[in-house]
């Protein structure tokens, strides 16, 4: 692995993915008004790291503020939905890794044979 710049990606979604052995990284880019809608991950705990802009998460009903620097942990069974706000939102999703992860790269390619990475 080597050093990132997760400003210098662009896209929406999914721009960005790493996977080392025991971790999966994503950076999401999320327009204003758009995230993942609500869903429940019951198989693992993840960690939202917002690097740029600002937005909501909703964790079981409960609305959190979210701004740089701002860290999220999610616990597997909870109830969670994150929106962008008006100038849009990029965050760091982390967690256990799971296989099957397609990771893309900012040049565009991607290991073969996965399916498209999730928060």
């Amino acid at each position: 692995m080597s050093v990132i710049d997760l400003l210098a990606a662009s896209g929406r979604g999914p721009i960005w993915g790493e996977a080392t052995d025991d971790l999966n990284l994503t950076l999401l880019s999320w327009p204003a008004g758009e995230g993942p809608t609500e869903h429940v991950n019951d198989d693992r705990d993840v960690v939202v790291v917002v690097i740029d802009g600002e937005g909501t998460a909703l964790l079981d009903g409960i609305q959190h503020e979210l701004q740089p620097g701002h860290a999220l942990v999610c616990r597997m069974g909870v109830s969670r939905a994150i929106t962008a706000g008006p100038k849009g939102l990029r965050y760091l999703s982390i967690h256990r890794r799971r296989d099957g992860l397609q990771i893309s790269r900012f040049d565009g390619s991607s290991k073969a044979g996965s399916r498209p990475p999730k928060e």
